[in-house]
């Protein structure tokens, strides 16, 4: 799996660490003060390492947002708390990507409304979106096997994409 990590976080962040402990994980470190250069480190991973599975945290949500829309990677991703209506005014997922948005209810730091909005777009059946009561650290899915539960739901969520 190939983690993107937001902007306050790095690849020895928390679920960083979580993932890597459960998967056989990439975090690449970003200069997240430079998006088009983590947007072109980003598309080169996926391209180097070709992931199973993407998880994009907020900033890194927006990020992988970006590499679906750009048709760099089609496969499962994971999107949690993503910012990408922070970073552009229109975005949509591609039809045919399977992709599972989690976004907590008490999400003070990047609306709760743009998931909701993501969400709409791609193809029904292969968009889904659990909104879950935590903040925006999504720090509740790091309590026993939550966010490893949630990689092996997109994961299977490859089977409805054809």
């Amino acid at each position: 799996m190939l983690f993107i990590h937001g902007l306050e976080s790095s690849p020895q962040g928390d679920k960083a660490r979580y993932l890597a402990a459960r998967f056989d994980a990439l975090t690449p470190a970003m200069d997240t003060g430079d998006f088009p250069a983590c947007l072109a480190q980003q598309a080169e991973a996926v391209r180097d390492f070709h992931p199973d599975v993407v998880v994009g945290s907020s900033f890194g949500g927006a990020l992988a947002v970006l590499l679906l829309e750009g048709g760099v990677w089609r496969g499962p991703t994971l999107l949690l708390a993503q910012a990408i209506f922070r970073v552009r005014d229109e975005a949509a997922l591609p039809d045919g990507a399977p992709v599972l948005l989690v976004h907590g209810t008490r999400d003070d730091v990047v609306p709760i409304e743009g998931s909701r909005r993501l969400a709409r777009t791609g193809t029904p059946g292969l968009v889904r979106l659990r909104e879950v009561d935590d903040g925006h650290r999504l720090g509740g899915l790091l309590a026993g096997e939550a966010l490893a539960d949630l990689v092996r739901e997109v994961w299977a969520m490859r089977e409805g994409a054809g």
